[in-house]
């Protein structure tokens, strides 16, 4: 019998299917010649339907990341309009907002290599975004903010020396369910794997079959592996049996979510609520 830790009274075991393309989770950050960094005056737009090929270039807006201070689109490097797909770059430090979805959209192989506020944001109502391959470091807080709703997959990513993978918006002014799934990912010197607001049925899928924490890297030295907000109905599905943990603080936390931008309050630390 495979056992399940079961958090937000929702939590059954889960596995993910196997993508019908699948490629390794690699932490080797491509180190382009700054000779060819590209410096944009301006966020740049990939129109609806479109596709951007960065050709491994370094692309970034030539200013000093401002730390936590919320900014906005206007501040992103990309901006991915619905159905875009952005491949191929390299974000560097000199940016504040990173890559912005406005509808569901494509990233692939887009390496942050010091991220500011946050690495994506996604704004889409519905559908899903696609984050596959590529990978974060030295986000302080998160690496991906999920604002919009509907589903954000990430897969064979690689992140190190973070806050947060993946949250589910805790404050915003409009609070929808939100989904995430999770699977080859290697994560390194982390606090929070995902963050979901339970109280607004968010539901986070970690496909720990695949990660392993040996693709998922066995996540050492870290504190918190995943956290939701149970107020809103979150469900965080975690196989404690196949997982390995070293030096790892909390599991999973949850917390109760709200509309008014206010800090979510946590509810509990490293406990399993099952019913």
């Amino acid at each position: 019998h495979q056992a399940s830790l079961v958090v937000a009274g929702v939590l059954a075991q889960t596995a993910l299917a196997a993508p019908s393309e699948k490629r390794a989770a690699s932490c080797s950050f491509p180190n382009p010649s700054a000779s060819t960094n590209v410096k944009l005056s301006a966020a740049r737009t990939i129109k609806a339907g479109e596709s951007f090929d960065g050709k491994n270039l370094r692309y970034g807006r030539g200013v000093k990341c401002g730390g936590q201070k919320e900014g906005g689109t206007k501040d992103a490097v990309f901006i991915l309009e619905s159905g875009a797909t952005l491949s191929n770059a390299v974000i560097g430090a000199d940016q504040n907002e990173g890559v912005h979805c406005q509808g569901p959209c494509t990233i692939r192989n887009v390496w942050f290599e010091d991220v500011c506020e946050d690495a994506i944001t996604i704004r889409q109502s519905s559908g899903t975004t696609n984050i596959t391959g590529g990978g974060a470091k030295s986000a302080s807080d998160k690496v991906v903010q999920h604002n919009g709703g509907g589903l954000v997959k990430i897969d064979s990513y690689c992140v190190q020396d973070f806050g947060k993978l993946y949250r589910s918006c805790g404050n915003c002014g409009t609070q929808v369910k939100r989904e995430v799934q999770i699977s080859n990912v290697i994560a390194r010197n982390g606090k929070l794997l995902a963050g979901v607001n339970s109280n607004y049925g968010d539901v986070a899928t970690i496909d720990t079959k695949s990660n392993s924490y040996t693709s998922l890297t066995s996540v050492r030295n870290g504190k918190l592996l995943a956290g939701v907000n149970s107020n809103y109905g979150d469900v965080a599905t975690i196989d404690t049996k196949s997982n390995s943990y070293t030096s790892l603080t909390s599991v999973c936390d949850t917390f109760q979510g709200n509309n008014k931008g206010d800090e979510p309050t946590t509810l509990t630390k490293n406990k399993s609520n099952s019913k």
